[in-house]
C-alpha cells in the first residue's frame, strides 16, 4: 500500500472516487488557485441523494455522522480529481473543515470529523496529514448532518 496511488488505496478500502455531485446552488465544486485546490462544502451525497438527514445527537448517531464525514471527504476527493485530473498530483492535504449539524448538548464534533481525517490519511498517506477545524452548527444545507471542505496542495 505504501507505493500505491490514491485510487489504488481507495480500491483496497472497497471505495471508488464517485461522480462529482452537482452543486445545490450557484457555485462550483472546486477551484484551483496556483498550487492549491479549494473545494466547496461537500455534503454526504451518494448516488445524488443525502445518505442521512437530521442533527447529530437527535436523529443521527455519532457513528452515522462519522460515515457521513467519510462520504463528504470522498466527495471532496472527487471534486479535487475533477479539477486536477489525477489524484497522484496531490502533494498534501493542507486543511480540512468539518461542520456538524448537532444538538446544543452534543460535543463530539472532533470524533465525527475523524471520519473525514482518517479516510484522507488512508488515501494519501503522509500527504493526508492536515490541519483541521471541527465546528458544531445549528443547520446545514438540505438538513445534512455533516459538511466538509478541503484545501489541497498540488
Amino acid at each position: 500500500m505504501a507505493g500505491a496511488t490514491p485510487e489504488e488505496r481507495l480500491a483496497e478500502l472497497g471505495l471508488a472516487v464517485p461522480e462529482v455531485a452537482a452543486p445545490v446552488a450557484a457555485y462550483v465544486p472546486a477551484v484551483r488557485s496556483g498550487a492549491h485546490v479549494f473545494t466547496s462544502g461537500q455534503l454526504p451525497m451518494r448516488e445524488r441523494r443525502l445518505i442521512l438527514t437530521g442533527k447529530v445527537g437527535e436523529e443521527v448517531t455519532p457513528e452515522q455522522a462519522v460515515e457521513c464525514a467519510q462520504q463528504c471527504a470522498l466527495n471532496g476527493i472527487a471534486a479535487v480529481r475533477a479539477e486536477i485530473g489525477d489524484l497522484a498530483l496531490v502533494k498534501r492535504v493542507v486543511k480540512v473543515v468539518v461542520f456538524v449539524a448537532s444538538t446544543p448538548d452534543f460535543t463530539g464534533q472532533p470524533a465525527v470529523a475523524n471520519g473525514a481525517s482518517e479516510l484522507l490519511g488512508k488515501v494519501f498517506g503522509d500527504a493526508g496529514v492536515h490541519a483541521r477545524s471541527a465546528v458544531g452548527v445549528a443547520v446545514l444545507p438540505l438538513d445534512a448532518p455533516v459538511e466538509v471542505e478541503l484545501l489541497v496542495e498540488v
